[in-house]
């Protein structure tokens, strides 16, 4: 093992660029592979102690004035200048080689990263001393002129350091971060700084979220705040998760979605409104499940449907330009085209080219599914319809692809189509068999609302969703809501296709996770 750290300080100093995949910490407790974690820990402690002895706060201070990594690096160097300008920069150690009189690191902010030099001559003997004591993963603030070394890397020359904190868990032994894929869900804060791809993924996201947010403003969308824990669970067909409120001694739900809360607010005037916020349902766990999920939602007074389609479009869109790297973009071994304008095809279309039947069949529909081994006894037709869509259409649907006009009895909030009441003016969006977004045109009408909530309700068990009647809700609609356009959006699923990630534990920063034994 040190045969190799010798060959690799060699390589040091003939000026290589330095990546922690190809690096090794030359201190002992980082060559001595045998040493238990607990051992390295009681050295780091030791270290912790001499900086303190040194006359330092080894949990730092207030350090203003740094720069990100990312704009130090697009700063110009004069020609045949041998430094640039002084820069400030603070991050965490990724790499430490040296030798003699001189230390070169690798410091890592959340922007990128760069390399550092520190020179026992120019630093001075404080910031050596401090120098001799840093370990992988300490936060570090560097003082210093901007260059190149003789063989062109850039570099930070040191002229001064700030500790800012000190770790005190080993960082990962894999040398490129963590590798296992359930230990970088559990432990997000080690994946994010010993990962750069996963720093890359998350403030994607981040950006996606600034998108949506941008284009809802620029089209005068409104953003709310609507209850996460109601009396009645609704606006959606799933298994709640209950809490208790005890002062109230009432039983609560977490919201499965915003919905009626939000068509509230059409009653009451407010015309284009959205929100962008945590869901929780019930149900199981899966790459494209999770039981907490964001979701956007927005409704828009005097629209339907297709203004939800054109409005989906370009919230997505803005999202792709947002993340950057253009409307083709990989998925798997695949791709998906982003973009506009989306093909929109009927879901009966659909339905009779890939089960080969006519949909309002219901003797052919019933025939279909006994031949795919599909329980129907006491199913309405329209959800055998809809068990069958679900097993010979979706997977195929590359997408983007609009899905439009659905059966009507699996839809209870969706306004009917004027020509077809067995019709719902209802979409889905698909994109390499996964659904993407879910659209209306929102039923207004509070007989018929009612009706059908009492119909669905036959069929719901006590502790699934829209076990109740949401009378208020009802009382509202009475009051008039306007004929509008709804939209919900799973911004984790976006995320997914958008950073080419094929489980959504890897886009949420703190997915639900089993209890460690």
């Amino acid at each position: 093992m040190r045969g190799v750290a010798q060959l690799a300080l060699t390589e040091l100093v003939k000026g290589l660029e330095f990546w922690p995949e190809r690096s090794l910490l030359l201190e002992k407790d980082e060559l001595m592979a045998d040493e238990s974690h607990e051992s390295l820990e009681s050295i780091r402690l030791e270290k912790l102690r001499r900086i303190e002895a040194l006359g330092l706060d080894p949990w730092g201070s207030r350090f203003d004035g740094h720069q990100p990594i990312a704009d130090v690096r697009q700063i110009p160097i004069p020609e045949g200048a041998e430094r640039g300008p002084k820069v400030r920069v603070a991050g965490r150690i990724m790499l430490r080689r040296g030798q003699g009189k001189v230390n070169f690191l690798e410091l890592r902010d959340w922007t990128d990263r760069i390399q550092i030099f520190v020179g026992k001559n120019q630093v001075g003997e404080a910031s050596w001393n401090l120098a001799a004591e840093l370990d992988l993963s300490d936060l570090l603030g560097v003082d210093g002129a901007l260059g190149y070394t003789k063989t062109g890397e850039l570099t930070i020359f040191a002229e001064s350091l700030t500790f800012l904190a000190k770790s005190l868990a080993p960082p990962p032994e894999k040398w490129h971060g963590l590798t296992d894929h359930e230990q970088r869900s559990r432990q997000r804060y080690v994946d994010l700084f010993s990962n750069p791809e996963s720093m890359t993924t998350f403030l994607g996201r981040t950006k996606v979220l600034a998108a949506f947010r941008k284009v809802m403003a620029e089209r005068s969308f409104v953003e709310v705040e609507t209850p996460t824990m109601q009396v009645i669970a609704g606006g959606a067909a799933a298994r709640p998760f209950i809490t208790h409120h005890n002062t109230l001694d009432l039983d609560l739900f977490l919201r499965i979605a915003p919905e009626l809360y939000l068509k509230r607010l059409l009653v009451g005037g407010m015309e284009r409104v959205f929100e962008i916020g945590r869901v929780y349902r019930n149900e199981g766990i899966s790459p494209k499940h999770n039981p907490e999920f964001t979701m956007l939602e927005a409704y828009q007074a005097y629209g339907d449907y297709h203004s939800m389609m054109d409005l989906t479009e370009a919230l997505i869109s803005g999202a792709v330009e947002a993340v950057g790297g253009g409307f083709v973009r990989p998925w798997g071994e695949s791709s998906v085209d982003f973009t506009p304008p989306w093909p929109r095809r009927t879901y009966a279309d659909l339905f009779q080219e890939h089960a080969g039947v006519d949909p309002t069949d219901t003797v052919a529909v019933l025939a279909k599914a006994e031949e795919l081994g599909m329980a129907t006894t006491g199913k309405d037709p329209d959800v055998v319809v809809s068990e069958i869509f679900e097993r010979l259409v979706e997977d195929s649907l590359i997408g983007p692809i609009f899905v439009i006009d659905y059966p009507a009895a699996i839809c209870p909030l969706t306004k009917r189509k004027s020509s077809n009441p067995r019709v719902a003016e209802r979409f889905e969006l698909f994109v390499h068999g996964m659904e993407l977004a879910n659209a209306y045109t929102e039923l207004n009408d509070p007989l018929l609302q009612e009706s059908l909530f009492r119909t669905q309700l036959a069929g719901q068990k006590a502790e699934d969703s829209m076990a109740k009647m949401d009378d208020d809700f009802v009382r509202a609609l009475k009051h008039a809501m306007p004929p509008a356009g709804g939209l919900g959006i799973g911004m984790d699923r976006l995320c997914m296709l958008l950073m080419n990630k094929s489980n959504i534990r890897d886009v949420i920063l703190f997915p639900l996770m089993r209890p460690q034994a």
